[in-house]
């Protein structure tokens, strides 16, 4: 059932309503949203109890209110904080590249909120010596939005986010619809709106929650040698890297993913209070166009 939480978040929760949730954050390529970015990996793990969470900025969600940290990571993971309070209980968490970023600066500040995070492609701080593409999210953004159109969406998801496979034309007009809506175009043309950059380095050492740092073996953003950096940056992480795939495995190999979050995150349990929502000012983003 969809619900706007306390903090404006849009938020879907599927499956056993009695089973505590895994939260799922998707990235921060335009037009992500979490129905979007973990749509397979969803569909294979139906018994599973999912809350999937648009951060601002992205789908359903608005820009972010007053009073939010301006951090791009920090203040997603204080809207964050706002929702997950009302579950009662620290939970596992799902989340691929910005999402994974936002669920660290979330279990570092908050640690009675995360039980367990599997991340994907996440960059949430620079080492030394390892190969990354920083402007790489730029140019893809401002390639789409000269001319945005299904051609040039179906380019920027070919070209960084998978490897060899072909996107389905649902995954690729969902993402695009999704991109340009008024909050999405908002930010498209408003750099600042994008939230201040932030290196979270500082707070790794202090992640108590077991990580699992998952890594396309073609992800352009950064080499795999970065998801080892940042595993051993952290006091309980590990990598599994992921071959034939690149940024988003959770699309291009979700089966893969799917027996990674069983193998990692715990069991689902029962219990956890209600999430506090009310109907959405904004209706959220369709992965699919509804029949009429």
């Amino acid at each position: 059932m969809p619900g706007r939480g306390p903090t404006g978040l849009h938020h879907t929760r599927l499956g056993p309503p009695d089973i505590v949730p895994t939260v799922v954050l998707h990235g921060g390529g335009p037009g992500c949203h979490a129905a979007a970015d973990f749509a397979a990996v969803l569909a294979l793990r139906p018994r599973r109890a999912w809350l999937c969470v648009d951060l601002p900025r992205y789908g359903g969600s608005p820009l972010p209110g007053p009073g939010l940290p301006p951090g791009r990571f920090s203040g997603p993971a204080a809207a964050l904080a706002g929702l997950l309070d009302g579950i009662g209980r620290p939970v596992p968490i799902l989340a691929q590249s910005l999402g994974g970023a936002v669920a660290l600066a979330l279990a570092a500040r908050r640690p009675d909120l995360v039980e367990r995070i599997v991340l994907i492609g996440s960059t949430p701080a620079a080492f030394r010596g390892v190969h990354t593409d920083p402007g790489l999210g730029a140019r893809l953004r401002d390639e789409l939005y000269a001319d945005p159109g299904p051609a040039r969406m179906r380019a920027l998801m070919e070209g960084a986010e998978w490897h060899r496979a072909t996107p389905p034309e649902e995954l690729v007009a969902g993402r695009l619809r999704a991109a340009t809506t008024a909050t999405a175009l908002a930010v498209a043309t408003d750099p600042a709106a994008r939230g201040a950059d932030e290196d979270l380095g500082p707070l790794l050492g202090t992640v108590t929650a077991p990580t699992l740092a998952v890594w396309g073996a073609h992800d352009p953003f950064s080499e795999p040698a970065y998801g080892a950096a940042l595993a051993g940056a952290l006091p309980h992480g590990d990598l599994v890297v992921l071959g034939r795939t690149a940024h988003h495995p959770q699309s291009e190999r979700p089966d893969a993913v799917a027996a990674l979050a069983d193998a990692f995150l715990p069991e689902p349990g029962r219990g956890g209070g209600p999430i506090p929502a009310s109907a959405p000012t904004n209706p959220p983003v369709p992965l699919q166009q509804e029949n009429p």
